[in-house]
């Protein structure tokens, strides 16, 4: 890996997937998150693994979990591999399309969410 794909993120680069994220890869992974809101809240991260920016903010977005914590169920969404079930969620909590955009679920329903930069811990906590 040269350099700059080191600086920059190479297009070989695949996003280091943390421990504590859960993949949503199906329509019944959505479903389970969602099932799940009525017990825990639920943030659902998308992500689009071509973009810099996001690469950026799930960065930063992951070293601020790692720091502080949360008690939500935190699930990652790689929205280019599985942009019909992106669609899926913008339609189903009725949130408009975000790349990169961190969605807060509790029971069953969408109840914050930020993009780009405004992604942070704090959408959790509200």
């Amino acid at each position: 890996m040269s350099f700059f794909d080191k600086i920059f993120g190479g297009k070989e680069e695949k996003p280091e997937q943390k421990s504590f994220w859960k993949k949503i890869e199906s329509e019944k992974d959505l479903a389970e998150a969602i099932e799940r809101s009525y017990h825990n809240k639920v943030a659902i991260f998308k992500h689009s693994t071509s973009c810099f920016i996001s690469k950026t903010v799930l960065r930063n977005f992951e070293s601020e979990i790692k720091d502080a914590g949360t008690n939500a169920d935190l699930y990652f969404l790689d929205l280019l591999a599985y942009r019909p079930i992106s669609n899926k969620i913008a339609e189903d909590l009725d949130v408009t399309h975000q790349s990169p955009q961190l969605i807060v679920v509790e029971n069953g329903k969408a109840v914050n969410n930020a993009s780009h930069q405004n992604i942070s811990i704090t959408q959790i906590a509200q």
